[in-house]
């Protein structure tokens, strides 16, 4: 094969073009950034990843190498070699016979293992290679478009792509712990159960676990120590080959069932870590310009200490055009090319570091980074969830983050897991928790669904360890159990870890009941751990980031328990999705929506009195009532939430309802599955609220045809998938 020049116009010198390998019928362009490089060469490979042959980039654009290679197809491996000097303490990693991975690369042939001898002795053997994307239009939708869900209407579910179905009996063995097992019917009937609208997805960038977790026979098995932001890992292929192939299916068939996929995103450091970390793709094109640096003693960037304030060893810096770039032509490639829905930002506050020029790589609110996502159409139109913070100075920014941004609210968590566990002093926080968090995400100014509201996450407790572990157990990891955070606001119920004791289980699951339904009852976006409704345990580990294997799989356990909490949570979601008021609160004074109608928001105790400022103050309070409703239509929604943390009994008075109608009982926390016998649905006049429970009453009225009801009229499967069936569809 040759490699050529293309003819380039004056105006085609001007623009960026586009970098990674782009084919056409006719062959394939090849374009890194690279400038202080003396030279890039294209290493090409056949199948068994045998050296066809070797070719110099003949042409350079300011810092851009490029060059076409005539008759090279779609789906040939490659790798790129970047020629000059490797002088580290200057932030050179330029080395001859050092193989990189493409910063731009669509897909790799294999996934990134780390190996010493390798790395150190054979470059070829020890990197993947590169594989050129197939031409635009190739995969076949099926027609099959985007749910494209307005904001009120996310409810999330985190899980793992090997995670979630490594176990589940039901899919085909070949499917398990892969994309395509992510979108077979059990799971896709599963998430339709519980009432999810949108799955966010744990990393699945191409990563490398760090080198000290491999000797110590362990590997990142949440993902987040990315390699090439763009490529899909392999690790969840049926056939490594057809990976972007895999994804996509797995994209289409979640929206052919309308339910939405949020990529949780790594751009805060990658798995080169600092200064004599491994060189696999960025530091060997433009390490001084990728990564941030501390500062020497003449105010320049010292090339030796890389800026950690991801703590992983290095800090991607946005701060600089071409990084920004890559990250920016990420999400547009994700969004349109893959088709997926939106992104969780891990340490998101990183991406908004900036130094303008001095030593201060500090958070700002209107960064470089924020302005470019606001201003793309397609980036800003996209579900956008901040981590607001990550581990530097000033790093917790939480309610800091724009319009049309939603963020992870861990106050949210920590104080509705105080108030269940039964911690005094909470009742008045737990209230604006529940409202929303208008302390954080200012009314006028910031959406109801900005606050993210979740008691779990991949990192912490699971729901069932949250109930069973006064502390963390984290001995597994290799780090003497000094690793997670020791502050879980947890309790045992009275035994660490497992127990047969029959009042100590009911008192767990009744504290899950009130757990989940302060998620699904409160303003903003509701978050679900997936494998909470299976009571899945990791032994009280806190930090299980490094355990691939049973101890993060989520064993799929259908017992009666299990069963009941599944039906519980899809009463919620069902409850949340056809309900104007509790997925999207609008109020007379909050001017972020003019709407013709709004609601209104009053608390009371539990015998019909206006809480007052002494009240809200009194530690020892446990029960409260809140009513709210559509202020200006007698027949509009009218909620009457009870919530009674005390270790008694509490007979609550509802206000009496417009238009005579009844109060009925749709959620009681004190049930297995949150209903309760027709016969004592009905509230005429007072309501008893069983210990530590709450019950969510509404008013009785004619109704069209719900939201659940028109979808499950209308049933729509996923088509059988099998890798076979997807090889004959190449490798888009």
């Amino acid at each position: 094969m040759l490699i050529r020049m293309r003819h380039s116009t004056q105006a085609e010198d001007l623009r960026r073009p586009p970098q990674g390998a782009v084919p056409d019928k006719n062959g394939t362009e090849f374009t890194v950034w690279a400038p202080e490089a003396r030279g890039v060469r294209v290493h090409l490979f056949d199948r068994e990843e045998r050296e066809t042959q070797v070719l110099s980039l003949p042409e350079r654009r300011g810092g851009f190498w490029t060059g076409y290679v005539e008759g090279l197809k779609p789906g040939a491996l490659y790798a790129f070699e970047t020629l000059g000097g490797e002088y580290p303490e200057k932030g050179l990693y330029f080395k001859e016979g050092r193989l990189l991975a493409d910063p731009y690369a669509k897909a790799l042939n294999r996934p990134f293992v780390w190996d010493y001898k390798l790395y150190e002795n054979d470059s070829q053997k020890f990197l993947p290679k590169c594989v050129v994307p197939d031409l635009p239009g190739t995969f076949d939708w099926q027609g099959v478009s985007k749910p494209m869900l307005q904001r009120n209407e996310v409810i999330l579910y985190e899980a793992n792509v090997k995670g979630l179905t490594k176990l589940c009996p039901d899919i085909p063995e070949k499917l398990r712990g892969t994309y395509l097992g992510l979108c077979s019917q059990p799971v896709i009937d599963h998430l339709k159960k519980l009432g999810i609208t949108a799955v966010q997805l744990n990393p699945i960038a191409t990563r490398m676990s760090e080198p000290a977790l491999e000797e110590k026979g362990l590997s990142n098995y949440w993902g987040y120590n990315p390699v090439c932001f763009m490529a899909p890992d392999p690790r969840f292929a049926c056939d490594p080959l057809h990976t972007v192939t895999e994804f996509k299916t797995m994209v289409r068939e979640l929206h052919r069932n309308g339910i939405a996929v949020i990529l949780d995103v790594v751009y805060n450091h990658t798995a080169e870590g600092g200064f004599g970390g491994p060189v696999l793709s960025m530091k060997g094109f433009d390490n001084r310009r990728y990564y941030a640096y501390c500062w020497d003693k003449d105010g320049g960037p010292d090339y030796k200490s890389y800026l950690n304030v991801s703590g992983c060893g290095n800090s991607y810096s946005c701060d600089n055009f071409q990084s920004l770039n890559l990250v920016l032509d990420t999400l547009c490639y994700y969004l349109d090319v893959m088709q997926v829905d939106g992104f969780r930002f891990d340490l998101g506050v990183t991406l908004c570091r900036e130094s303008h020029g001095s030593e201060n790589f500090g958070f700002v609110d209107n960064s470089a980074f924020l302005k470019a996502c606001f201003c793309s159409d397609i980036i800003g139109s996209s579900i956008l969830i901040a981590e607001p913070w990550d581990c530097g100075m000033g790093g917790y920014r939480l309610g800091h983050f724009p319009l049309g941004w939603s963020e992870q609210n861990d106050r949210f968590r920590d104080t509705v897991r105080r108030f269940w566990r039964g911690d005094g002093g909470q009742l008045g926080d737990f209230a604006t928790r529940l409202m929303g968090s208008r302390d954080i995400f200012f009314k006028g100014y910031r959406s109801i669904n900005a606050s993210v509201n979740y008691v779990t996450y991949h990192d912490g407790f699971t729901l069932e360890d949250l109930v069973s572990y006064n502390n963390k157990h984290n001995e597994k990891n290799g780090w003497g159990n000094t690793d997670g955070t020791t502050d879980n606001c947890s309790g045992n119920c009275g035994c660490e870890g497992p127990t047969d004791d029959k009042a100590i289980r009911s008192r767990r699951w009744q504290l899950k009941r009130n757990l989940i339904a302060t998620v699904f009852i409160a303003q903003g976006t509701p978050h679900f751990l997936g494998g909470d409704e299976f009571s899945h345990t990791q032994d009280g580990n806190n930090n299980a980031y490094c355990q691939d294997n049973e101890i993060s799989w989520i064993k799929w356990d259908n017992s009666k328990e299990n069963q009941d909490f599944i039906e519980f949570i899809g009463r919620l979601t069902k409850l949340r999705r056809n309900s104007g008021m509790l997925s999207e609160l609008s109020l007379v004074d909050d001017t972020f929506h003019i709407r013709h109608s709004h609601y209104y928001v009053h608390w009371y105790t539990p015998r019909g009195h206006r809480m007052d400022s002494g009240q809200w103050n009194d530690s020892g309070r446990r029960s409260l009532m809140l009513c709210a409703g559509d202020m200006h239509r007698s027949e509009g929604e009218q909620w009457c939430i009870l919530i009674n943390d005390s270790s008694s009994s509490e007979v609550f008075c509802p206000p009496a309802a417009p238009s005579g109608r009844p109060w009925t009982v749709e959620v009681d926390t004190s049930e297995p599955t949150g209903a309760v016998a027709e016969s004592d649905r009905v509230i005429t006049r007072t309501v008893r609220v069983n210990p530590h429970s709450l019950k969510v009453l509404v008013l009785r009225r004619q109704q069209e045809p719900d939201a659940d009801e028109k979808r499950e009229s209308e049933p729509v499967r996923a088509e059988p998938v099998e890798p076979a069936a997807q090889k004959a569809a190449g490798a888009s």
